[in-house]
């Protein structure tokens, strides 16, 4: 698992000695993001572990190394969006990945599962696709009229690892769904947790996008 990043060059820009065996270890460790789903998942935990500060500098020192290593930019930065919810920060590794932060940089749904609870509370998850090996998965259980009786954010999983139909979660059983309903319902159940005055659960921040079309009309 790499370490927390560092400043790695002196005052002209070239690497200190003491730090260059550090320095060649990190930029082997970007190289295999493009490939290695382990390293991939190790950097996104990695990340995630830290304070706003310790973000700050790994994008710092990825601005000035990434350049530097011969893989696509997408590789390096993609496992940083899958835990990243900051909007500041999700916006610079964006423009760092992507070039804007447009399209690419929003998560897209792979597939749509619902299930009926016994008293009838919809359950759901939405899978979406990550790099490499990987999905992200938002599920919860609502109602469109009363909000949200939880909601749960699993930034990282693999592709295996996710629900499919016939899965259960919360002891009910899912099945695949269109994705337009699943987001009209939830649109409707994030307008009744507001009227409620009850707050939006945080792990709806990053799929925001997904809502929007749905809570302008």
């Amino acid at each position: 698992m790499p370490d927390e990043p560092k400043r790695f060059a002196d005052d002209e820009g070239a690497p200190a000695p003491r730090d260059a065996r550090v320095h060649s270890a990190w930029r082997a460790w970007l190289s295999a993001l493009a490939t290695d789903p382990e390293a991939a998942l190790a950097t996104a935990l990695t990340y995630e572990s830290l304070d706003a500060s310790g973000r700050s500098l790994w994008l710092d020192a990825l601005e000035q190394d990434a350049p530097k290593v011969p893989v696509p930019k997408v590789a390096i930065y993609a496992p940083l969006l899958w835990v990243e919810a900051d909007p500041a920060r999700r916006k610079r590794i964006a423009n760092a990945a992507y070039g804007d932060t447009t399209g690419d940089a929003l998560p897209t749904v792979e597939r749509t599962l619902r299930g009926v609870a016994e008293n009838g509370d919809r359950v759901v998850a939405l899978v979406l696709p990550l790099h490499l090996d990987f999905v992200q998965v938002l599920s919860c259980r609502y109602t469109a009229n009363d909000g949200f009786v939880w909601v749960k954010h699993d930034p990282v999983l693999r592709a295996a690892e996710a629900p499919r139909p016939g899965s259960e979660l919360d002891s009910t059983p899912l099945e695949l769904t269109p994705l337009h309903p699943i987001i009209e319902e939830l649109a409707h159940a994030i307008v009744a947790q507001e009227r409620s005055g009850r707050p939006l659960p945080e792990a709806l921040r990053i799929f925001a996008h997904l809502f929007d079309p749905f809570l302008e009309t």
